[in-house]
């Protein structure tokens, strides 16, 4: 492992072989985690080419099990996100793909700091379950086309002892252990197709265009050598996306985007993801044509229809899509007011998805306990005029006194006279 460490200090390409001993040692417990720290550290600084940041997915990926649903019919296709505040695209795109014939097999996270994580919102539906058996996934996946679950603890168990340590080893923010530590977990899920939902922006991991650019190249490069064809989106997050930010806040919205209605900007990037799988999926020619059959499939009720689905075989209760009052309920509502008039010409994305961690409504720890009512709702976003005295935001609270969290979430707002330029919802496609 010395000889190792000192190559890629050196900035040489581990090969193949060497990649996969590294790792099988690592997991048996006969690397120690201080070297292996140290190999992330070199990692970070000297980067890896594209073969090796594959071959370390593919060592990651074969350390544990690898689910094989060729049982199930059709091209297999996943969506994953890299996280960003409000980021409930997920719940309405599973069923409504799924609604167009499309099987998805879709293994999602937790949130942890800022960010939500899917599971948990879907957890908000009374009685909702994340941790099924391999055997109750795959058939719910052939059965009905759709399920929604968390990992098994023998998937890509190597990536899990390492994501730990880059934790508290300082090498979160390495493009190529990010990328492949996202690819070890999809490939293993047994999908055939990806669509990547990278997030740019100030509430998003990659704040700048540049370096967003590079993990998504990363993702599709790797998905290519895994021969699991692949798209990326780079899409905005320089303000939450929709209105609502909070466990089952999100839930109520994304039933609302089922419905046909909800905000236009998850409507949009729902509808877009959605357009890119059916053609992965090859169930639609082109991604105009998939667009308009994403457009009626909500339209016709078809896509709500499939997420009662979801919630009934996942032992949730479905009468909260139409009465979305069953999911947890806070107790106060707070408004926060518009200090001055003019235009909202910046919202601290990362500040609000903080404030509702605070409330109780997100990780700061991973085995915090989660209160799914809290959260906000935005009355006010990049590019509205507001005058004084406007409410910019709701906290969804369960305790009385949030002035902190409200002086905060005031504070993320910039007000200035002048109107601003919005950045578009997708900033580029890479394929």
């Amino acid at each position: 492992m010395v000889d190792l460490i000192t190559k890629k200090r050196d900035g040489q390409t581990l090969t193949q072989e060497e990649i996969e001993w590294m790792i099988d040692n690592y997991v048996s417990d006969a690397i120690p985690d201080y070297q292996m720290s140290a190999m992330l550290m070199a990692i970070y600084f000297n980067g890896m080419e594209d073969t090796e940041q594959a071959q370390l997915a593919f060592a990651m990926l074969h350390s544990g099990d690898v689910l094989n649903l060729d049982q199930i019919p059709g091209i297999k296709v996943d969506k994953h996100s890299t996280g960003g505040v409000g980021d409930k695209i997920s719940i309405p795109l599973a069923p409504l793909v799924a609604s167009l014939g499309v099987p998805i097999p879709m293994i999602s996270g937790r949130g942890l700091g800022h960010t939500g994580g899917t599971l948990d919102k879907l957890e908000s539906i009374p009685g909702f379950n994340v941790n099924l058996s391999e055997k109750e996934f795959v058939d719910l996946v052939q059965e009905h086309g759709e399920a929604i679950v968390s990992a098994s603890g023998d998937m890509a168990p190597a990536d899990r002892r390492i994501y730990a340590l880059r934790d508290v080893t300082g090498t979160v923010e390495s493009i190529p252990l990010i990328a492949s530590s996202i690819m070890s977990k999809k490939i293993a899920s047994g999908t055939n197709a990806l669509v990547f939902d990278v997030k740019v922006g100030n509430g998003a991991f990659m704040k700048t265009e540049e370096d967003a650019t590079k993990l998504a190249e990363a993702l599709v490069s790797i998905g290519k050598q895994a021969n699991v064809n692949s798209v990326a989106l780079l899409t905005d997050m320089s303000q939450p996306l929709g209105i609502t930010i909070g466990n089952s806040l999100e839930i109520a919205e994304s039933i609302a985007i089922l419905r046909n209605q909800g905000p236009k900007d998850v409507r949009d990037l729902t509808i877009k993801l959605a357009a890119q799988m059916l053609v992965l999926g090859q169930k639609a020619p082109s991604l105009e044509v998939a667009i308009g059959l994403a457009e009626d499939a909500l339209r016709d009720g078809r896509a709500l229809k499939k997420f009662k689905q979801l919630i009934q075989d996942q032992g949730g209760d479905p009468a909260v899509v139409d009465n979305p009052k069953l999911l947890p309920q806070a107790q106060y509502k707070i408004a926060v007011k518009a200090p001055r008039a003019g235009y909202v010409v910046g919202i601290d994305t990362n500040a609000l998805g903080v404030a509702v961690m605070q409330l109780g409504g997100g990780r700061a720890k991973k085995d915090a306990a989660l209160d799914l009512a809290v959260g906000l709702v935005l009355h006010k976003k990049l590019g509205t005029p507001v005058s004084e005295g406007d409410t910019l935001a709701m906290i969804h609270a369960n305790q009385e006194d949030v002035s902190a969290i409200a002086a905060q979430v005031q504070q993320a707002y910039t007000i200035d006279s002048n109107v601003p330029v919005v950045p578009p919802l997708i900033h580029k496609v890479i394929r």
